[in-house]
């Protein structure tokens, strides 16, 4: 039987593999589409310890921050979404409203 904290991580999961190449989400855009719209910090808590072949480096705060959690912390965070093609000033996403996928709309 699966609970209910399974088919969140199985929604996150899927949301995060999803997310095309050179655009983002925010931990709260994944947590709201996952079903649980106050669970931010579980999608981070999921994209930190969640199978690493996943694109978390897609995955930023609602300013378009990179992660001090990440693999690298923002240093490394910074990196893969440069390698993208990405432009950050400092470890904000530039035009991240502009980058920020939304699946179906």
């Amino acid at each position: 039987m699966t609970n209910i904290n399974d088919n969140f991580r199985l929604k996150v999961y899927t949301l995060v593999a999803q997310i095309p190449k050179g655009r983002l989400m925010t931990y709260g855009d994944i947590a709201v589409l996952a079903g649980k719209p106050y669970a931010a910090r579980q999608v981070g808590g999921l994209a930190h310890f969640g199978p690493f072949d996943l694109p978390w480096h897609r995955v930023v705060n609602r300013f378009g921050d990179c992660a001090s959690g990440y693999y690298g912390g923002k240093e490394g965070h910074k990196a893969a979404l440069a390698d993208e093609g990405l432009t950050l000033i400092d470890y904000r996403v530039s035009d991240f409203e502009k980058l920020r996928w939304r699946p179906n709309s």
